[in-house]
């Protein structure tokens, strides 16, 4: 069993940054890839980034490469989603997830968190 929890959502302008973090536990979390998806009124939950925790190894969503960044800690056991010049279109519920393999489908996860909420006003 893996548990998620997703904080450091908010408010931010246009061109601003924020910082979200993904707290995991569980006894084999480590086996897993993190990942982060996101969900904007209206549209379908779709992927942004993913790590796998053994390794390091990365994948990122064209819309947001070269923008955010995704990262792990191994003390704290937590993975992080740096992102920078947002915009209106990143506006979303942010949610990290756990599968055993990197996939961008999110009926490819097996545990998720409950979600935090980005706003990007102009």
């Amino acid at each position: 069993q893996v548990q998620l929890v997703e904080s450091g959502g908010g408010l931010v302008q246009t061109g601003g940054s924020l910082r979200l973090s993904c707290a995991a536990s569980g006894r084999t979390f480590s086996r897993y890839v993190l990942h982060w998806f996101r969900q904007a009124p209206g549209k379908e939950r779709e992927f942004v980034a993913a790590i796998r925790w053994n390794g390091g190894r990365t994948w990122y969503a064209d819309s947001v490469k070269g923008r955010f960044t995704i990262s792990r800690d191994n003390v704290k056991n937590t993975v992080y989603l740096q992102m920078t010049n947002l915009n209106a279109e990143d506006t979303a519920v942010y949610y990290c997830a756990a599968s055993i393999a990197y996939s961008d489908y999110q009926n490819g996860m097996d545990y998720w968190g409950k979600g935090t909420l980005v706003t990007v006003s102009s």
